[in-house]
């Protein structure tokens, strides 16, 4: 039996149960010998418990049948807190059954006893590279997130490369958030960046508009009801809470959330449990909750129309997301991704835009912001004929509107040299597409070989 160590154990952390100490420390000297990195326990519920609060292992390796925690509800306990953890279960001869049930739950392999420590290494082996590529995989995505954005949440400004940290720091975490900003800033983004980035990505991402509904539709919507629970309640509805299960509820406009029915969803994140309509029996669920709001919501618990309690569990973690015309210098980043993704989608080329038509668009103040600024470029895109937007394809309440105040930054250019104002701007895009020379001079409005020539001129 070769003791070989495996490339790359050192990085994979396993944690071993089996309620037979010394089977558990036997797995463990066996895998260790090759360089695994293992914890071996002889009790099912300090298993549990080592995992809901570590987070920290690739593989469970678990004997099926023990006396106080089954292998199974180790296995739903791995994979609710992290859907991707590789889990292995262990098995006797007599109970096939419930390894197969185990593998339908989402495990990766199982083992008969007694063990042949040369399949336990092999097995181990093609779980523990299943991990580690997984884990590459996610740290990929998250140098791309960080680069370019969370889930179409696009922004190289300062602003935002502050909620991109934010983000990676606690998007793996079951934290709930609360998360505020003017109307059109992507609030919805946000969530939804949260949840695809989280251990609860495989679980439902469950929207629900406050302000959209009444009081009595609301609790229907959230908790669900029985049938015959009121007047057309014609049969059992699951609510949106229930839905969300094991994944993500997010709560948009919650300032608007009546105050009664704030009253039942502070229980819920207490006691993590509900109760539809019409029942009086309690439905245990595990989901994690964003909320957002336009509102003030100090100000609003300040004047009694929302619960104080319910807005501190509520702002766990806060998000502020700012507004566009704090944020311009990523306007001509969104403007790119969204004349890309309009043409496509309308198939309609689009060569370029003109100067005249940038300057527009970036001294405009987007009241509505993000989705303002989308539904412009949209508009634009449908409505061209040549393949070049110009400024008579902007919409008139956008091309007309009054431009920036004396003071404003657009301004600040005044009595400066020509050639100091375009060294900057073309240093500025340069950066804004990371070094791209076709994306920066179709940006300006020039050629390639010309921007290549002023940026040898200005020794960019």
């Amino acid at each position: 039996m070769s003791d070989k160590k495996v490339d790359h154990a050192a990085d994979v952390r396993i944690l071993i149960v089996d309620d037979e100490p010394e089977h558990a420390e036997t797995m463990a000297e066996t895998l260790e010998r090759v360089g695994y990195d293992c914890r071996a326990v002889s009790d099912g519920e300090e298993a549990k418990g080592i995992l809901q609060d570590s987070g920290e292992f690739d593989l469970v390796l678990t004997d099926l049948v023990m006396h106080d925690v089954s292998g199974l509800e180790l296995l739903r306990a791995a994979k609710a807190q992290d859907p991707s953890i590789e889990v292995l279960v262990i098995t006797g001869h007599g109970s096939i059954e419930s390894a197969v049930e185990a593998m339908r739950e989402g495990a990766t392999a199982y083992l008969q006893k007694p063990i042949n420590i040369e399949e336990l290494r092999a097995v181990v082996e093609r779980s523990a590279e299943k991990r580690l590529l997984s884990r590459k995989n996610l740290e990929l995505h998250r140098q791309l997130d960080k680069k370019f954005g969370f889930e179409g949440i696009i922004g190289n400004s300062e602003k935002m490369q502050s909620i991109f940290d934010v983000l990676g720091q606690i998007s793996r975490t079951s934290a709930t958030v609360l998360v505020l900003g003017e109307s059109g800033t992507g609030k919805e983004l946000i969530a939804k960046s949260l949840h695809n980035n989280s251990p609860r990505r495989l679980g439902n991402f469950v929207a629900l508009n406050c302000a959209a509904l009444s009081e009595g539709i609301l609790e229907s919507e959230l908790f669900g009801h029985e049938k015959g629970s009121f007047t057309g309640a014609l049969s059992r509805k699951i609510g949106r809470i229930e839905h969300a299960d094991h994944g993500t509820l997010f709560l948009d406009e919650v300032g608007d959330m009546p105050r009664a029915t704030q009253v039942k969803l502070l229980r819920v994140i207490e006691e993590r449990e509900i109760y539809r309509v019409g029942s009086n029996t309690p439905i245990p669920v595990d989901v994690r909750l964003v909320a957002a709001t336009n509102r003030n919501l100090e100000a609003n618990v300040a004047d009694g129309s929302f619960r104080e309690d319910l807005y501190y569990r509520l702002k766990v973690v806060t998000i502020e997301l700012p507004p566009l015309r704090e944020r311009q210098a990523d306007i001509p980043l969104l403007i790119e991704e969204f004349i890309r993704e309009y043409s496509k989608t309308h198939q309609r080329p689009i060569e370029r835009m003109t100067p005249e038509a940038r300057r527009v668009l970036q001294d405009y103040r987007w009241p509505g912001n993000v989705r303002e600024l989308r539904n412009c470029l949209e508009n634009m895109v449908v409505i061209d004929r040549d393949g070049t937007l110009d400024v008579d394809d902007i919409p008139v309440n956008i091309s007309r509107a009054e431009p920036p105040k004396s003071g404003d930054s657009s301004t600040s250019l005044a009595g400066r040299p020509l050639a100091d104002i375009e060294r900057d701007a073309i240093a500025v895009t340069l950066q804004l597409v990371d070094g791209n020379r076709e994306r920066a001079a179709k940006m300006l409005g020039i050629g390639e070989r010309t921007l290549y020539r002023k940026i040898k001129e200005y020794e960019l």
